[in-house]
């Protein structure tokens, strides 16, 4: 299997998804942006919650948007970076996952660059997806998501890092995402805490079986 971009995604399957800042300009300012950005993602994946009320400038405003239908997507894990972002998402219908990801990636630019006073594209000309094609590489990439903020010298203790769903994942917080095809292969959260903290000693050794390579999208191009 390669790194590509898909044109046809399937009913579901799982796809890691990968997008970043054109010219890998950071695309996540403050808190706030990351806010606004799981925000569009909640509301497009969960539509009941229609309406958004942000401030900007100090002053509160509600959105209300025509969403895509529900049930068409679970999120499973996410992680948000300075500069881009990394989702793994099963599609439920045949409403492909490019819909909702065109959908999220619009309606964040037009706020970030209504917010900061700039024109343009905000992400580079498409996202990346690859297809999971195996259990092994199901369990691999929820713990390669959540390592990057680590990976990337943000932070030592993951613990401390809120913008990723590892923190649903220890028990620490409530979150969106749908855990249980990850979790339920565990014998409880404190073995996948441990499978997790052994990353590193296992990745090459996981590299070899699964073909791992194969899911980590090339962020140099």
């Amino acid at each position: 299997m390669k790194n590509r971009d898909y044109k046809n995604f399937i009913e579901n399957e799982y796809f890691h998804i990968y997008n970043r800042g054109v010219g890998k300009m950071n695309i996540f300012l403050d808190d706030q942006d990351k806010s606004v950005f799981m925000s569009r993602l909640h509301e497009n994946i969960y539509p009941e919650k229609a309406k958004l009320e942000i401030n900007i400038g100090g002053k509160k405003k509600k959105i209300e948007r025509k969403l895509l239908p529900s049930n068409s997507f679970e999120l499973v894990s996410f992680c948000l970076m300075p500069n881009h972002f990394h989702l793994l998402i099963k599609q439920l219908t045949n409403l492909p996952i490019s819909k909702l990801v065109s959908k999220i990636c619009t309606s964040y630019s037009m706020y970030f660059n209504k917010k900061y006073g700039r024109v343009g594209s905000l992400f580079q000309d498409a996202f990346k997806a690859v297809q999971i094609e195996t259990n092994q590489q199901l369990l691999w990439l929820s713990l390669y998501i959540h390592e990057n903020p680590s990976k990337a010298g943000i932070v030592e203790n993951l613990e401390k890092y809120k913008w990723s769903s590892f923190l649903e994942y220890i028990g620490l917080s409530k979150g969106i995402c749908k855990k249980d095809i990850i979790l339920g292969q565990y014998k409880n959260r404190s073995e996948y805490l441990s499978h997790f903290k052994n990353l590193k000693e296992k990745e090459q050794v996981q590299n070899n079986l699964i073909g791992i390579q194969d899911l980590l999208i090339d962020e140099d191009n």
